[in-house]
């Protein structure tokens, strides 16, 4: 129940790295037993303030209150005995434990120095009941998926005697089905007097769930606004600041028209037959010059694993290729395919794409090791100053090319692996969720990005779990269902829609019953 002493109060907050201000003179309450979001564009500050209030960050002035106490800063054992608890965007769980286990993980129930895993079972079950959500076999937890293990994290929570949990963008790497079982989740935590502080870029999502949000940009707070008196507009306008460049970016976001590729342009890139065992059966589909091919489908349905088989990054895939209608070798390496001008953008960009030690600038330039490498010792200063240009074409701030990946937002990161692919003149770009997890303005930029290198000749491969992107930014779409291409869409012929895409994707034949979700 809402009221009271407010669950988090942010007081004279302040956090700088450097001479990055993340956080200036940051005053807000969350009130008890609410859902408080927290928005605003990568960089703006929003997760710098859920990591005071977990205890990950300390800041550089000022302090957080739980429940009206003064709470001890940088210590997120001490945050969660005060009854905060935080769920990170990369999940702790311990693969090689069980479900019951990783709840338990950090404050195991023992008997006599012995681990009672029977009682650990027994109130793993009971928190299931209380929360409603499906008890999992005592398997390892690895084998679940990354919903389940969310919810373990929230349990694991729950199990130390939280009342405020922190979600630091929980519904980034879901698909739909599971991103509303979440939400629906956290509602019954509300009603059940818990307090939730939600930092996301799904303004949707926002909406739906939120009492009250806290809009951030360039480290200040500009608006605490009640969920009863704003719209979507109001909040991309509070984000970025001005009404033209909102409106714009709503449209890029939303639907904005795109360029429809001529047939003419010559065709870079042919695939035949491409398989997979056990994933793709044969799919052959080809590339022009200037064109963005949208790859859809299910969770499941093989659009990952077609680039990385076109990448090389599968070496049991099987297929031929052709380039500039030339038959080449089936690529079974990442240099074989970079021969052919193929670049991956992988999906997990926080894994398999930015190196967390490097700077930005190191990131950036080793793609380009041999040019800088003299004598073998490779040249720092060149490849700083190297990273500049290809850095501002992509819009990352160059104030930021001496910070470590790993410390960047989500936005910047996939900049930097745009920045990346540009410098080595890519002729085929697959790019793999590329606006996963980044905010409103930082996805207009990236899809313009897109927009822009198709302009330049090359033929861009474009997977997104939000179909709104798909339809905005694709010349044509291609519609994988479990493995197989079940029909490709072509702008030049009629506007592609997302129920076009959903009954490819779903197997439904038009004229059928729509499908109730889309599963991104």
């Amino acid at each position: 129940m809402q009221g009271g002493t407010p669950a988090l109060s942010f007081v004279d907050l302040s956090k700088r790295y450097g001479p990055i201000l993340a956080l200036e003179d940051i005053d807000f309450e969350v009130a008890s037993g609410s859902v408080h979001a927290l928005i605003g564009e990568n960089g703006a500050g929003k997760s710098t303030c859920l990591g005071v209030a977990s205890g990950r960050t300390v800041p550089t002035a000022g302090h957080v209150l739980v429940a009206g106490a003064r709470a001890p800063a940088g210590r997120p054992r001490e945050m969660r005995e005060a009854g905060v608890a935080t769920i990170y965007q990369e999940l702790t769980i311990a693969p090689n434990l069980t479900p019951s286990q990783n709840v338990f993980l950090g404050s195991f129930l023992s008997n006599w120095g012995v681990l009672d895993t029977a009682r650990m079972r027994q109130r793993y079950e009971e928190l299931c009941d209380e929360i409603g959500v499906a008890k999992q076999p005592e398997t390892p937890s690895g084998q679940l998926s990354v919903a389940e293990q969310q919810i373990l994290e929230i349990m694991r929570g729950l199990a130390s005697g939280a009342r405020t949990i922190l979600f630091d963008e929980p519904t980034a790497s879901l698909a739909s089905p599971e991103r509303k079982a979440l939400l629906e989740l956290i509602k019954r935590l509300r009603r059940d007097g818990y307090t939730i502080v939600f930092v996301s870029h799904n303004l949707d999502e926002v909406l739906e769930i939120s009492d009250r949000i806290t809009v951030f940009r360039e480290g200040k707070l500009v608006a605490n606004l009640d969920r009863a008196d704003v719209e979507k507009h109001d909040l991309v306008l509070h984000m970025l600041g001005e009404s033209k460049t909102a409106a714009l970016i709503e449209d890029a976001i939303e639907g904005g028209g795109h360029k429809v590729a001529k047939r003419s342009r010559p065709e870079i890139l042919r695939v035949e037959d491409v398989t997979l065992p056990g994933v793709l059966a044969p799919i052959s589909l080809s590339m022009r010059a200037g064109e963005i091919l949208g790859i859809g489908g299910l969770v499941g349905s093989g659009r990952t694993e077609f680039l990385r088989c076109i990448s090389g990054l599968e070496p049991t895939s099987a297929g031929r290729m052709r380039v500039d209608e030339e038959l080449v070798k089936w690529p079974q390496s990442v240099r074989q395919a970079r021969e052919h001008g193929i670049i991956l953008i992988p999906e997990d960009r926080k894994r398999q794409g930015v190196i967390p030690a490097l700077s930005a600038a190191e990131n950036i330039g080793v793609a380009r090791l041999r040019d800088l490498c003299g004598s073998w010792i490779v040249s720092l200063g060149q490849m700083q100053r190297g990273a500049k240009a290809p850095a501002a074409g992509y819009g990352f701030d160059p104030r930021r090319l001496g910070s470590p990946a790993g410390t960047l937002s989500g936005g910047n990161q996939q900049k930097l692996l745009l920045a990346r692919a540009g410098t080595n003149n890519p002729r085929i770009l697959l790019a793999d969720e590329p606006t996963r997890g980044i905010d409103i303005g930082a996805k207009a930029e990236i899809m313009e990005s897109l927009r822009r290198l198709a302009e330049q000749g090359c033929a861009v491969v474009f997977v997104s779990s939000e179909l709104e992107e798909v339809v905005a930014v694709s010349d044509r779409v291609a519609v994988l269902h479990e493995g197989h291409l079940a029909g490709e869409l072509d702008a030049a012929e009629s506007a592609i829609t997302i129920s076009g895409i959903m009954n490819l994707a779903f197997d439904v034949e038009d004229g059928g019953a729509q499908p109730a979700a889309m599963q991104a």
